[in-house]
């Protein structure tokens, strides 16, 4: 027997939504469990996504024998391109998800991945671990759940789920398998916390069905429907009532289009050619009979449905009489782009229905009836609660004490916290960095929050630039400092504060120093002219040249 204990470290995940990243580690052997992107929050000014920090794995990159992925979701492999950077190691995925990654792993342009597609029954020996893959329910095709057995003892990885009894594809969560968990003997249960807050059971996909389909019928025009390019049951479902309904369905928006495209090759998605149509076509029809699917429910600022609200979507302009069907609730930080987004919809006169009006969303997460239901099955001797922020982890922690678990073996965990999991005792044993990694542009991790903060600094005050010329002999004011603000103050107001400034510098340059004092001197007393004047903090940049 050995002494050695399971390491389970979240990458991202747990305390936040999105970048899910979990890192499962036994003596030389280690598997990663998603890769997941967080959108950025209205604070991180100029920033494109948001993914783990990664360099605990890249560091043992050569130790890494696979990567597996639950299912489709952004926030589940949307970091997968920036992962494959650092770490070589092969792919297992179901085939939907396969297929969503393919797509992405080519537009980012990243080498050639080895992916191995699986599917639930199937199971896989890597390195110590050996996992047996399951299905789950949720709000995409082909989401999978893990057992995973370790030399400690078997782990349960939920995956995203709800217990929907009735799912717009058919296949249901594996009640049995979960069943025949608990009787081999479950050490450890790890188990999705998004839906925590919320009472009782998560509707069935097929609830909204009903509500979608009375819109529709009664829209006297064309219906738009934005929802996640990735929800393709939810597609699904628009496509089904269309038909029904006599329309005709166009995708648009390049990810729901790429997205559409593989689950139809796949036979995820079944839509009629006659019924499936290409953007120009449908635009020919009459309005009655024409519905479009597209992105943006999230108020993404170059989605398809941001662009129309804001009249700058050439291929399709918003009219009064539209019908708009936003079947998405906001993710944690993006609820001032959608409430934006809604507003410049009504502006445009459409007739706009979202979930607060209407019930046209239903989550793809189990609410705590199931989750206690899970924790029933698995019969788990420890608990540790993932995916969601800080409060779902601790509403799910107490669901599992309801449960029968004992307090002392449940674990709230945060991202970056180290786990130690023997077959009898489980702690947090330390903390790795756990700092967010910025994607803005090219730029990948190379922002600190120094620069967040500056940027917004810039934001809400501007900044002031001086330029100083000194004789390099005298130290004397060569001619007189140019001065650039932007956003600090209004041109016809700048002359009266601009001669204050020029006399702080003179004052300044008039007591000396060496060009880094004169910066640092500068950078204060300017800041107090301003401030005095204008009550704002405005970033200042002293630039000094002896010439």
């Amino acid at each position: 027997m050995t002494n050695e204990k399971l390491r389970i470290i979240p990458l991202g995940g747990l305390g936040e939504i999105g970048r899910n990243m979990l890192v499962f580690e036994y003596g030389d052997d280690l598997i990663i469990v998603d890769a997941g992107l967080m959108f950025p929050e209205n604070d991180m000014l100029g920033i494109d996504l948001v993914i783990p920090d990664m360099a605990y794995v890249a560091d043992r990159a050569d130790r890494v024998r696979g990567i597996i992925i639950t299912h489709g979701h952004e926030d589940h492999i949307g970091a997968l391109s920036y992962l494959l950077q650092s770490v070589q190691a092969p792919i297992y995925t179901t085939r939907l998800t396969r297929g969503m990654i393919d797509v992405k792993l080519r537009d980012a342009r990243t080498r050639a991945a080895d992916i191995n597609t699986i599917a639930p029954g199937d199971t896989l020996e890597l390195g110590a671990f050996s996992i047996e893959f399951f299905r789950v329910s949720h709000s995409i095709p082909d989401c999978v759940g893990l057992a995973i057995e370790t030399p400690v003892g078997l782990v349960v990885h939920s995956g995203d789920f709800k217990f929907d009894h009735s799912p717009v594809d058919g296949k249901m969560t594996d009640f049995g398998k979960l069943a025949e968990l608990g009787r081999r003997g479950t050490l450890l249960l790890m188990s999705d916390s998004t839906n925590s807050e919320s009472s009782g059971y998560t509707a069935s996909e097929q609830h909204i069905g009903g509500l979608i389909e009375g819109v529709i019928a009664d829209a006297p025009a064309r219906v738009i429907v934005a929802t996640f390019a990735s929800n393709i049951s939810r597609v699904q479902q628009i496509a089904d009532i269309s038909m029904k309904c006599g329309r005709k369905v166009a995708v648009v928006g390049r990810s729901m289009v790429n997205n559409a495209r593989i689950a139809r090759e796949l036979g995820y998605l079944n839509i009629p050619d006659d019924v499936l149509m290409p953007l120009e076509a449908i635009q020919k029809l009459p309005p009655e009979q024409v519905t479009l699917i597209c992105t943006g429910s999230q108020g993404e600022p170059t989605s398809a449905l941001v662009r129309m609200g804001n009249g700058e979507y050439r291929s399709v302009s918003l009219v009064e009489g539209d019908t708009v069907i936003v079947s998405a609730t906001p993710i944690p930080g993006n609820e001032e782009y959608v409430n934006r987004t809604l507003d410049n919809l009504f502006r445009k006169g459409a007739n706009v229905i979202y979930d607060e009006v209407l019930d046209v969303h239903v989550s793809g997460h189990a609410s705590q009836e199931e989750q206690k239901m899970l924790i029933h099955l698995v019969q788990p001797k420890f608990f540790v609660p993932i995916h969601g922020e800080y409060r779902h982890l601790v509403w799910h922690a107490k669901s599992a004490e309801q449960c029968g678990v004992e307090p002392e073996n449940i674990v709230v965990m945060e991202t970056g916290d180290v786990l130690e999991l023997g077959p009898d005792d489980i702690e947090i044993v330390d903390h790795i960095a756990d700092g967010h990694v910025f994607v803005d542009g090219r730029g990948v991790g190379d922002l600190g929050q120094e620069v967040i903060q500056d940027r917004g600094a810039l934001a809400r005050n501007g900044f002031l630039v001086a330029l100083v010329s000194l004789d390099k002999y005298t130290n004397g004011l060569l001619a007189e400092p140019q001065l650039v603000t932007r956003g600090l103050i209004d041109e016809s107001d700048t002359a009266e504060l601009l001669d204050q400034v020029k006399q702080s510098i003179s004052s300044v340059v008039e007591r000396g120093g060496t060009r880094s004092e004169l910066r640092d001197a500068l950078e204060k007393a300017l800041g107090r002219v301003v401030y005095r004047a204008t009550g704002r903090r405005p970033i200042v940049i002293p630039v000094v040249q002896k010439l």
